[in-house]
Formats: C-alpha cells, sequence, structure tokens
C-alpha cells in the first residue's frame, strides 16, 4: 500500500532517474517502483497520439539478443513513438493502419529505409501517401557496396598493392569533408594505387550532391547520369546497386517535394539504447513499450 501523494513523488523521479535509482532513494523494490509508475504511463498513451498525423517515419530497432526486434513508426514532426510492435515486417502494422483509420489521419508522406515489406504495406493502406527513401539509408547501401569492392580488391590484388589498401576502410567511408590533411593524403595514396577503388570511392563522394539540386528535373537527370556512370565502371557490386535505385527511383525522387528523412528516428535509437542499458534491460515487455511510448516526455536520456 502506498499513498497518492508518493505515487505522485515516484513519478516525477521516474522521469529523471532510473527505477533502480529511485528504488534504492525511496527504500522501496524496484518491483514496486515499476507498479507506481506504469499507471502513469498508461495515462499518458491515449488514441489521441494517431490525431494530425501528416509525417511519418517507420524503422526497426535490435534490442538485444532476447526479444531482437521492435518495429517503431514515428511522428516526424513532434518526434513522438506513436506506434510500438514486437518483430519486424508488415504484420508488425496490422493495428496501426485499423488506428491510423479510426483516427482519420491524412498522411501526406512516410520515410523509410527501401525494406520491400514496409514500402509494400504503406503503399497498400496508404495509398495516397507519399513513401520517401530514407537519404540516410542509400548512403549506408552506397558505403556497404564501396566496402565490397574495397575488401574484394584486398582480395584479389598483387602483394604490392596490398599495402597501399588495407587499413583504408576508415578513410573510403568517411565523408572527404570530415578528413584532415594528413589522412586526406593518405586517401589519395591509396585510390591513386587502384583505378577501380577511384571510380568506387568517386561515385559515393558524387551521390552526396543527389539531394542539393535546385530541381525536380535536375535531381532526375542526376540520378539517372550517376547510375549510368556507375554501370560503366564494370563493378558487380554498384551493378547491383543501380538496379535497386531504379527500382526505388520514383521514392528516392520523391524527397524533393517532401524533404523528409529518418535523423529523428535515428536519435530514438540512440535513447532507446541508453534506456536499456542504464535499466540492464526489462523483464515486463508491457512496462518497455510504455517507456518507448513515453520517451518523448522524458526530459533527460538517461531514464530506466
Amino acid at each position: 500500500r502506498y499513498t497518492r501523494r508518493l505515487a505522485h513523488y515516484v513519478y516525477a523521479l521516474s522521469r529523471v532517474m532510473t527505477l533502480a535509482d529511485v528504488a534504492g532513494l525511496l527504500h522501496l523494490s524496484w518491483d514496486t517502483v515499476k507498479d507506481i509508475v506504469k499507471p502513469y504511463l498508461k495515462k499518458a498513451v491515449t488514441s489521441a497520439r494517431f490525431k494530425g498525423l501528416k509525417h511519418l517515419a517507420i524503422d526497426e530497432i535490435y534490442v538485444g539478443k532476447k526479444r531482437k526486434f521492435y518495429t517503431l513508426v514515428i511522428d516526424l514532426d513532434t518526434g513522438r513513438i506513436v506506434w510500438v510492435a514486437h518483430g519486424r515486417g508488415r504484420a508488425c502494422l496490422r493495428g496501426f493502419w485499423r488506428r491510423l483509420r479510426l483516427a482519420k489521419a491524412k498522411i501526406k508522406a512516410v520515410s523509410m529505409d527501401m525494406s520491400a515489406a514496409y514500402w509494400k504495406a504503406v503503399r497498400d493502406n496508404l495509398p495516397k501517401a507519399v513513401v520517401v527513401f530514407d537519404k540516410f539509408h542509400i548512403v549506408k547501401l552506397v558505403n556497404e557496396r564501396l566496402d565490397e569492392v574495397r575488401r574484394r580488391l584486398v582480395r584479389e590484388a598483387e602483394e604490392n598493392f596490398k599495402a597501399d589498401i588495407k587499413g583504408t576502410r576508415f578513410l573510403l567511408l568517411t565523408r572527404r569533408d570530415n578528413l584532415t590533411p594528413e589522412k586526406m593524403l593518405e586517401l589519395d595514396v591509396a585510390l591513386r594505387a587502384n583505378q577501380p577503388l577511384f571510380a568506387a570511392y568517386y561515385l559515393k563522394e558524387e551521390l552526396l550532391l543527389l539531394w542539393s539540386q535546385a530541381m525536380e528535373k535536375d535531381m532526375r537527370m542526376f540520378l539517372d547520369d550517376w547510375c549510368r556512370r556507375a554501370l560503366e565502371t564494370g563493378l558487380a557490386p554498384f551493378r547491383s546497386l543501380v538496379k535497386t535505385l531504379r527500382s526505388r527511383r520514383k521514392g528516392i525522387l520523391a524527397w524533393f517535394k517532401h524533404p523528409i528523412n529518418s535523423g529523428r528516428m535515428e536519435g530514438i535509437n540512440n535513447k532507446i539504447k541508453v534506456l536499456t542499458r542504464s535499466a540492464y534491460g526489462y523483464r515486463d515487455e508491457a512496462f518497455f513499450i510504455l517507456k518507448l511510448y513515453n520517451l518523448h516526455y522524458s526530459r533527460q536520456e538517461l531514464v530506466g
């Protein structure tokens, strides 16, 4: 048994401290603190979160070996998590579409990676919404293909070339603007030693200019020209990349009219990592999901 005043006090502390710290401060068990906080978290999670939604981001997060993946949907205009489901794939979003219809939300655009499962789910349930493929996921994909080229060259190159290519992964994947003059010199030595690596690297750097084009037609022409030159290199990793980009062309170019990305989602993922690490995991999954819904209202990152 506990008083209402104590319950308010425990909840207020839980917003700026871990549950373990609150329990230690007030000489209560962790489970007691959790049971006190849980009703407050439930009260904050209402169906009103679905009203007025216009721009969404969909992604999955990995929380550990035990529970593995959760699917998240966030409101890009406010940064709030509006949907959490255990697992990944389109099945995790079934309840979300129903809630959106009940709330009569008019979604304009949805940002996501190039996962076919989420793409098809949005297309089937939000036919009027524009799918925008996230810029950072595209850049990550290009970096992966560049690294694949590097690894292949290291395996296939002759012994005198290996010294120039090995150990260059960080230099290749870091934006040129962020390298020191000394690191740029090291990178240039490695690029001059191998023409395929040189071509792949500058394709990677050049693609970053796609999102700075002045007009939509310029963006479209830039992407088509980049894909053509990527094919001309003859590099197998870039051939498969071009195939992916061309099949997702409409969603990539949609960024010009709807300049949204999943940057806020990445920030939320970092907060969730801090949340789980500070609490050493959560035994109660329902409580963990409630904590995610209330993450936006936390005044500090270190809550648990």
